[in-house]
C-alpha cells in the first residue's frame, strides 16, 4: 500500500480568507516543495513534517503591498524589506518608481536578488529615480523614454508597469509634460502607468484627461487638491467611467496621502478602493501608516469588511500588475502565507493629518511564510538622519504598533 501523501508544512485549524481562491472557514492549508498542495478541513497532522495549530487565527494569502518603497541604502524614501515582511505578512512588495533607468541595476542586484520576500519595480520616467525627496521631474533631461524601454525590456521579469509622481513638487516647470511623457513610455512597452497624485499644480483635470483603462491612481484617497471628488463629494464622472473600464484606484497611505474624510466620502458613496497598499518607507513606517496591518484596520474601523480588505491586499493587488501566480492558496501556488489575529480594543487610528478615527480591532501578525518557510524575525535598520516626520506628526502621534528601530532625530543644520 503506498504512504500517503507527505506535506513539508501543515497550517492547521485556523479561519482561512482567500478571496482569490473562493476559500473561508475553519480549514488546514497543506505545503509540499515550497508550493500549496491543497486547501480542506481536517488534515490529518500525521502527514506533516511541521505542524502549526492555527486555532483561533486568521489564514490569508501573502499580502501584496502594491506601494512601497524598498530601495533601502540608496534613494531618500526605501526601507529594507525583510524585516517588515516577517512581521507584518507581506510577501510580496511592489516598489513603486524608487529605480529609475540609471539606478534599477542597483534595486535589482542588492534588493530583489539579495531578499528573501518577492519584490517587483514600476519603473520611475525619471532616470534619476527617488534618490531625493522629490523633484526627479523638474529637469526634462532626466525623462528619458528610449533609457526607460531599453532597461523595461532587459528586465520584465521584475519590472511591471511605470511610475510617475504628479504633484507640485516633483513636476515644477514641466508641469503636466512629464504625465504625456510617461504615458509614451508605458505604451511603449504594455504595461500599467501608476500615477501618484497630491497636491497641485497641475490639476486633477489635467490627469484625468490622460488616464487610461489599467492605470493605476494611487493616493486615491488623498485629502489634497488632487482628490478625485467634485465639489459635491461625488466621483468625478471621468473616473467613474474608466474605472468600469480596468482603472484601479489604489490607496498608498504613506505620511503624506490618506485621509479619513475622503476616505469616509468616498465609502458613503459607495466607491471602494480596489487596492489598499501602505506607501510604506522612512517617514511612513513610523506613522501614522505604520505597516500593511495597521492601514488594513484603519479600513475596518470605517466599515470595511475584513474579507474585502484581504481581498484588497492579496488577489486584487496581485490582478492590477498582472501576477496571476500571487495573492491566492490555489493548489499549486507559490506557499506564500500570512497567520494573523485580530486584538480586541479600544484604538485611536490618525490619517496623515493627525484626524483621528476610533476603531474597535487591530490586525496583528504572528507568522508569514515564502514557498513554504518562515521568516524569521530580525533587527530592522536604524532609519536614515533625515527620515523625520514633520513636527505636526512627531507632537500627534499615537503609537499603535512597536517600532523595531531607533527613529530618526532631526538634523543639526549649522548653515549661515
Amino acid at each position: 500500500m503506498a504512504n500517503a501523501e507527505q506535506f513539508d508544512l501543515l497550517i492547521k485549524g485556523g479561519q482561512v480568507i482567500d478571496p482569490g481562491a473562493g476559500y473561508s472557514g475553519q480549514l488546514d492549508v497543506a505545503v509540499a516543495d515550497g508550493k500549496v498542495a491543497t486547501v480542506e478541513a481536517g488534515i490529518d497532522a500525521g502527514r506533516a513534517g511541521k505542524v502549526v495549530d492555527a486555532t483561533g487565527k486568521i489564514v490569508t494569502p501573502g499580502l501584496i503591498d502594491l506601494h512601497t518603497h524598498v530601495y533601502w541604502g540608496s534613494t531618500f524614501w526605501g526601507i529594507y524589506p525583510d524585516p517588515v515582511a516577517a512581521r507584518t505578512g507581506v510577501t510580496t512588495w511592489l516598489d513603486v518608481g524608487s529605480s529609475g533607468g540609471y539606478n534599477f541595476p542597483g534595486l535589482r542586484k542588492f534588493i530583489v536578488e539579495e531578499s528573501k520576500s518577492r519584490v517587483y519595480a514600476l519603473l520611475n520616467i525619471s532616470s534619476i529615480g527617488l534618490t531625493g525627496p522629490s523633484w526627479e521631474l523638474a529637469n526634462p533631461d532626466y525623462l528619458d523614454v528610449a533609457l526607460g524601454q531599453t532597461i523595461i525590456e532587459a528586465n520584465r521579469d521584475v519590472i511591471v508597469g511605470v511610475k510617475a509622481r504628479i504633484d507640485t513638487n516633483t513636476t515644477r516647470n514641466v508641469g503636466i509634460k512629464a504625465l504625456d511623457i510617461a504615458r509614451e513610455l508605458a505604451e511603449a512597452v504594455d504595461l500599467p502607468l501608476m500615477i501618484h497624485i497630491g497636491a497641485g499644480p497641475p490639476t486633477i483635470d489635467e490627469v484625468i484627461e490622460r488616464l487610461r483603462p489599467g492605470d493605476i491612481i494611487t493616493h486615491c484617497f488623498t485629502g489634497q487638491s488632487m482628490n478625485l471628488l467634485d465639489p459635491n463629494g461625488q466621483l468625478y464622472p471621468r473616473v467613474a467611467e474608466l474605472r468600469a473600464q480596468g482603472l484601479v484606484l489604489d490607496i498608498g497611505h504613506g505620511a503624506g496621502s490618506f485621509s479619513f474624510d475622503t476616505a469616509r466620502t468616498m465609502l458613503a458613496n459607495g466607491v471602494m478602493p480596489d487596492v489598499i497598499s501602505t506607501d510604506i518607507h522612512q517617514l511612513a513606517i513610523q506613522g501614522p501608516c505604520f505597516d500593511m496591518p495597521t492601514t488594513i484596520s484603519k479600513f475596518l474601523a470605517i466599515g470595511m469588511s475584513l474579507e474585502d480588505a484581504i481581498e484588497r491586499s492579496t488577489i486584487k493587488p496581485a490582478q492590477a500588475i498582472h501576477l496571476d501566480h500571487l495573492g491566492s492558496l490555489k493548489p499549486g501556488s507559490p506557499a506564500d502565507i500570512a497567520m494573523f489575529h485580530l486584538e480586541d480594543g479600544d484604538y485611536t487610528f490618525q490619517d496623515i493629518f493627525m484626524n483621528e478615527q476610533r476603531g474597535s480591532q487591530l490586525l496583528v501578525n504572528d507568522a508569514t511564510w515564502i514557498d513554504g518557510e518562515a521568516l524569521e524575525r530580525v533587527p530592522y535598520p536604524d532609519l536614515q538622519p533625515w527620515a523625520v516626520l514633520n513636527e505636526n506628526q512627531r507632537s500627534k502621534m499615537i503609537p499603535l504598533v512597536e517600532v523595531p528601530f531607533k527613529p530618526a532625530a532631526p538634523l543639526l543644520d549649522n548653515r549661515k
